[in-house]
């Protein structure tokens, strides 16, 4: 229904339409560009909608729809009559916002229509809008677009702004705030400072280094700015694309031996019976995958098959992807039955798949293990027999619950390394850009230190503040920026 309503909105806004420039009376004219509008709130019945403009025609209007027809204050709610401009009829009573450029979102005229949320009354409105001359439906994004070009927002800080409005964990809501509030920008632009400074010292010595004008040491300095910057940058690039991680999910494996309890801690943890479970062994014969929030973290759940030999062919394709997915995961929860800890599938599990992730300290590989014995419900009040090959375990009960808090906080601290702690340190790279720029200046420092020519050494610099300068949006392509609105809905 509302895709035909956007459709309908956008027909009728259809034909010659009038450009407008900014009149103090709100009225449109000739020779400037187009104004916006949208529904911003999410689609469907609600309580209240808000429908915003965005231009120079936004004065006008909010005078086209309202009675009376004069603009209220700026930046404060009024209660007005919505009419549609050409019939006159009565659409909604509704609260008003205008917000005169510069000091808008967009950095334009503003207006916002604070409407009941009924689809009759957003249809009439958008319609009524769309009657107006110089006013078309917007697309998506193009309201933060004209934020970036009028400069209220850097491009970290857009990525920030979408990843804030997709955000479903607490973790990630944390690191979109940190960015939205320019945290990514400002390091940046402190880095571009450096390079600004060293290029001048260097630039320097290469126009006045004959005068005798210059005080000893320029290019040394500029060369010890470079070093510090080189280790910055590298710090930054060894976080293991932890922010990524932190945007899109970490990749949970839970594995284990037939009947070990794997499908009932998916269930467990995803807080719905996502899979199926059995008594009987090799229940589980594809992996099966679920989105969850895990502490606070986003994560890919991923149940696998139950590992074992000698059994038929489709158990056993079940069996290699779910070797498969154990090489490619983050963190995986390796689940024993803790009543049956001697026999040899759960031996066999031991030394194949946690022994070797045990041995391996968390600077050398990225992936992860906690051993969780399930099943502690059937253990005698002693606990697990004692085994001096165990390695320090975590013990659950799907079926009572009991030890869940505990593996909970387990899994907060496992993903908070995986993940990066968005409450803490610096602000973490969340797209692949930033990384790839980051790189990019790292390796023009470095032909920068190699060039004996200060001529080439000059444009190293200017290459890799360049580069900084496109993680922010300086130079930016125009097909880097139609990728990045393109995730934001139609009213943002």
């Amino acid at each position: 229904m509302w895709r035909g309503l956007w459709t309908l909105v956008a027909r009728a806004a259809r034909g010659p339409r009038r450009s407008c420039t900014r009149q103090g009376s709100g009225a449109p004219a000739p020779g400037s560009g187009a104004t916006i509008f949208a529904l911003s709130s999410g689609q469907g019945r609600c309580g209240i909608a808000v429908i915003r403009t965005s231009g120079p025609a936004s004065g006008h209007a909010l005078r086209s729809l309202t009675a009376p027809r004069d603009l209220p204050p700026a930046r404060s709610a009024c209660l007005r009559l919505l009419s549609h401009p050409r019939s006159g009829e009565p659409l909604d009573r509704a609260l008003v916002l205008w917000f005169p450029g510069p000091q808008s979102f967009t950095g334009e005229d503003c207006a916002e229509f604070h409407v009941h949320g009924g689809p009759a009354v957003v249809s009439g409105v958008l319609q009524a809008l769309g009657s107006v001359p110089g006013l078309r439906p917007a697309e998506a994004g193009e309201f933060t677009r004209r934020a970036f070009a009028h400069g209220k927002l850097s491009l970290t800080e857009v990525e920030g702004l979408a990843d804030l409005i997709h955000a479903e964990t607490e973790a990630q809501r944390r690191q979109a705030l940190r960015q939205l509030d320019g945290e990514l920008g400002h390091l940046c632009h402190g880095w571009a400072k450096t390079l600004t400074k060293a290029l001048a010292h260097v630039e320097a010595y290469i126009d006045f280094g004959e005068d005798d004008n210059l005080e000893e040491g320029v290019l040394e300095r500029a060369d010890s700015q470079v070093r510090e910057l080189e280790l910055a940058l590298s710090a930054h690039l060894r976080d293991a694309r932890r922010g990524q991680r932190l945007r899109s999910g970490a990749h949970v494996v839970v594995a284990g031996p037939a009947n070990a309890g794997k499908s009932s801690l998916v269930n467990l943890l995803s807080r719905k019976p996502v899979s199926i479970v059995s008594p009987e062994p090799g229940t589980t014969r594809d992996v099966l995958e679920i989105p969850v929030d895990l502490a606070g973290f986003p994560a890919l759940l991923s149940d696998t098959a139950g590992l074992r030999e000698g059994v038929g062919p489709v158990e056993q394709e079940g069996v290699r992807r779910a070797r498969e997915r154990l090489e490619q995961a983050d963190l995986i929860l390796a689940v024993l039955d803790a009543s049956d800890l001697a026999s040899p599938s759960s031996r066999n599990f031991l030394d194949t798949v946690v022994a070797p992730a045990g041995a391996e300290s968390p600077n050398e590989s990225s992936q992860r293990l906690l051993l969780v014995l399930n099943k502690s419900d059937l253990l005698p009040p002693g606990g697990p027999d004692p085994s001096p090959n165990l390695p320090p375990y975590l013990l659950l009960s799907c079926l009572t619950g009991e030890g869940l808090d505990d593996l909970l906080e387990a899994l907060r601290k496992e993903l908070a390394e995986v993940c990066g702690d968005p409450s803490t340190g610096p602000p973490l790279l969340t797209r692949a850009r930033h990384q790839h720029h980051l790189q990019g200046c790292l390796d023009a420092l470095g032909h920068y230190r190699q060039t004996k020519d200060l001529a080439l050494a000059a444009e190293a610099l200017r290459l890799a503040r360049g580069h900084l300068g496109r993680i922010t949006g300086g130079g930016s392509t125009e097909e880097v920026l139609d990728i990045i609105f393109r995730d934001f809905c139609v009213g943002k």
